[in-house]
């Protein structure tokens, strides 16, 4: 089986290779046309499995084509104009979900905002959180890194990184990149600890 390249880096600065190769299969056989990389399914269906997730928790959107990005970030311009989408859309072509290795999660509920999915912190939806990181996945864009990402605080859109890197990022409070920006020195210090403990 492929290993996929979970360290892979995308925002408005570095867009998504094109030549990035997939392997994407159905997040749950109910929602075949939700997609991820097989890897980051089988780690979600994991974690989902461990907290009887799948009752509770929806996926909302998973992998797209860059065509697909470009329809959402026009039709979020129409409806919600400039400042908004800035802050929750990724341009086309900049977007994690291309990658294959990004999911954005809601609350089972009647109706699901498809750009702001409901995921509180509280409930079935934190311990998801809690959980994520020992099943390979950050929440990417978290509150008070919006300078960082570049990206307004998103608490329904996680991203598999795998382990330990999840684990690591989440302890040590790092978005994706500010964990790859100082990768050697960290890595060093990572090193270090493990040996100390």
């Amino acid at each position: 089986m492929r290993k996929c390249n979970s360290l892979i880096l995308v925002n408005r600065h570095c867009p998504c290779p094109t030549d990035n190769v997939r392997d994407l299969v159905p997040v749950h056989e109910h929602y075949p046309h939700i997609l991820m990389e097989r890897e980051a399914v089988q780690a979600l269906f994991g974690l989902m499995e461990q907290l009887d997730g799948w009752r509770q928790i929806v996926p909302v959107s998973g992998w797209r084509s860059l065509e697909e990005q470009k329809a959402i970030y026009e039709q979020s311009l129409r409806d919600h104009g400039q400042e908004f989408t800035e802050q929750f859309v990724a341009l086309p072509g900049h977007s994690e979900h291309q990658t294959g290795l990004a999911i954005d999660l809601g609350l089972r509920q009647p109706e699901i905002d498809f750009i702001r999915p409901s995921f509180p912190c509280e409930g079935v939806c934190q311990r998801f959180r809690e959980l994520a990181p020992a099943f390979g996945f950050i929440e990417r864009y978290p509150a008070g890194k919006e300078s960082v990402t570049g990206i307004a605080h998103e608490p329904w859109h996680f991203r598999y990184t795998g382990t330990p890197y999840a684990e690591e990022l989440t302890r040590r409070k790092l978005t994706l990149e500010e964990y790859l920006e100082n990768r050697i020195p960290l890595a060093v210090q990572i090193l270090s600890d493990r040996k100390n403990s």
